[in-house]
């Protein structure tokens, strides 16, 4: 196993993740982070389905940075509860 991640989350359009991105890179925090295009998520919410428009955020860092990452990431994010999933790198 190696020292790195891959943490991935969702934002709502294009500038949440560039505001991300901005944020986690200037504070080196993540080596690179990349915004994918457009895509529909269905999930529940509050007791409701709702599809939406998201744009995955995909962030390669070191494991020992996550948990300022987590707390830089949690303060930029517009949602009230981020989706945030870590994933370890095996290889690459």
């Amino acid at each position: 196993m190696t020292g790195f991640l891959l943490v991935l989350t969702t934002v709502p359009d294009q500038a949440a993740g560039q505001a991300i991105a901005e944020r986690l890179v200037g504070d080196r925090l993540a080596a690179c982070v990349t915004v994918s295009a457009a895509a529909r998520s269905r999930y529940r919410w509050e007791g409701k389905v709702v599809v939406d428009e998201e744009y995955v955020v995909f962030i390669k860092t070191r494991r020992a940075l996550y948990e300022r990452l987590e707390a830089a990431l949690k303060a930029v994010h517009p949602s009230s509860v981020p989706e945030i999933i870590a994933l370890p790198v095996e290889r690459g």
